[in-house]
């Protein structure tokens, strides 16, 4: 009986086994492959292995291209966990009537595509846009502004895209919190600051590190926000990627470009959930 339900267990995670093989596992190897190869003169990949891909990035160019990626990616993070973090807290507070009402309006807008919503703030950032217009209303500024295709139109927009990530992140964490253990921390002669940072904020980690992996990540390579609302102004490392898979037509380089960023946010990541797990720990003790 017990080898039966073991098969039987065994043949329901064999497709789960069988998609990561052939869409994370099988890409991933193909990708890492295809960055020791050659570049054909014309059109085209060689079977022949170099080490020039990974020198090329060593370039100041491409480096400096990797440290403008990480900067904006560390500062779009921060801004989205300020933003996200007391939103998803307090939502979780809500009643049940007001929950569904904000968790709607946080879906609408992944009802329409994020190009479309992306070319909104196009229209708002533009010289003489909505923004613009509503600073010279309230006679804040004389002339308009010109925010649209900087570095911080891109920051916005960047932070515009993740921040549902964020919020829905700290909301699934903070609404299996107890609040009574807050109140209770107060009862005991805690501070309402200290009540949050040694109750409240140690039981949402969880939620907060999930959200900050699903915001540092795609903030490394979300290239066509830099695009839209940077111009050519804000060029990140999937801007790089793009440029070398469709006009240069070099894919072993924007391949080793791939793994290169791979293995940045990873080790990055590593490093923050090494640094906060010790934390943790420290302050449990």
């Amino acid at each position: 009986m017990k080898k039966k339900t073991k098969e039987l267990s065994w043949l329901t995670l064999l497709p789960i086994y069988l998609f990561t093989l052939a869409f994370i596992l099988g890409p991933l190897l193909y990708m890492a492959a295809l960055s020791f190869m050659t570049r054909e003169e014309v059109w085209g990949v060689a079977a022949e292995f170099t080490l020039k891909n990974y020198q090329d990035i060593l370039q100041p160019v491409y480096l400096n291209t990797f440290d403008e990626s990480l900067k904006l990616a560390f500062l779009s993070t921060g801004l989205v966990v300020l933003l996200g973090y007391p939103f998803g807290y307090f939502m979780a507070k809500l009643t049940a009537k007001w929950k569904r009402r904000t968790m709607l309006l946080l879906m609408i807008p992944f009802w329409t595509s994020s190009l479309l919503r992306l070319y909104g703030w196009v229209i708002i950032f533009r010289a003489g846009g909505v923004f613009d217009q509503l600073l010279t209303a309230l006679h804040i500024i004389d002339e308009p502004l010109k925010l649209l295709y900087t570095y911080p139109a891109v920051v916005v927009g960047m932070v515009y895209a993740l921040l549902p990530f964020m919020i829905f992140s700290v909301y699934s964490s903070a609404e299996k919190l107890d609040f009574r253990l807050v109140e209770a921390a107060r009862d005991l002669g805690a501070g309402p600051v200290q009540a949050f940072l040694t109750v409240s904020l140690k039981l949402t980690l969880p939620g907060l590190l999930s959200g900050v992996v699903l915001t540092f990540v795609p903030s490394m390579g979300l290239f066509f926000i830099a695009d839209i609302l940077g111009g050519n102004k804000v060029v990140l490392v999937g801007s790089l990627i793009q440029e070398q898979l469709m006009k240069v037509h070099n894919w072993p380089f924007a391949a080793a470009l791939s793994i290169a960023l791979l293995v940045l946010t990873s080790v990055i990541l590593f490093l923050y959930r090494k640094i906060s797990g010790v934390k943790d720990l420290e302050g449990l003790g």
